[in-house]
């Protein structure tokens, strides 16, 4: 399969690049800044410098064209309320449009748990613009047509992957959010092989449940 990450120099991205051309897939990684190239080639993908924050929608559909899924784990990283709007909402829809521009219907979205309209961050809290373009962005995926599915891992750590996740409902509560990087990899990886994730939006953290099992 020919697959697309965009954000393509992000830890999760890394790692998901490794796995997918570690299965014998063809994979792109879309960066911003040329200096991650090296980075991006190490893990078997190939790099293509394109800042979706100013690209026209053409340039994106173009860079889409051919691939069979694109998968999105890009983001502002925090900064000015203006930069979070832009990528994580407003680049993030760009996406979608290019995506169905270029014919490619299938997309995964890297969100996170506990995304929703009525996330109840107050405006006076400075995650709440993340909220709100995390929660538009997702709804619009859901009303785009394409074949998505969204991931919403909890709070990302640096452990090692175990290949075990809990699926958690929105609204559930649980002891711990902890989620490793590697095992939202996994999760791409995962929903990518599985047709019955296509239109679901798949809440996880850490846990006993094997990450295959939970996309089946």
């Amino acid at each position: 399969m020919k697959y697309l990450i965009i954000g393509g120099h992000g830890k999760v991205a890394l790692l998901t690049s490794t796995i997918l051309a570690g299965g014998g897939h063809d994979v792109t990684s879309i960066i911003r800044n040329p200096d991650h190239s090296d980075d991006v080639t190490e893990t078997g993908a190939t790099p293509v410098v394109l800042d979706v924050e100013t690209a026209a929608r053409d340039d994106l559909a173009g860079a889409f064209s051919g691939h069979d899924a694109i998968i999105w784990a890009a983001g502002a990283g925090g900064g000015s309320p203006a930069r979070t709007r832009a990528v994580d909402l407003e680049a993030a829809k760009w996406s979608m449009d290019a995506a169905k521009d270029a014919g490619v219907s299938r997309y995964v979205m890297v969100s996170y748990l506990g995304s929703r309209l009525d996330h109840g961050v107050p405006e006076s809290d400075p995650f709440y613009t993340y909220a709100e373009a995390k929660a538009k962005a997702d709804e619009y995926l859901r009303g785009s047509g394409l074949d998505y599915t969204i991931l919403g891992p909890g709070r990302l750590t640096l452990d090692e992957p175990t290949g075990k996740i809990t699926a958690v409902e929105q609204g559930e509560q649980t002891t711990s959010t902890d989620t490793s990087r590697g095992n939202v990899a996994h999760a791409i990886a995962a929903a990518l092989k599985s047709p019955a994730s296509n239109g679901r939006t798949i809440g996880f953290v850490d846990g006993d449940t094997p990450i295959e099992d939970v996309f089946a």
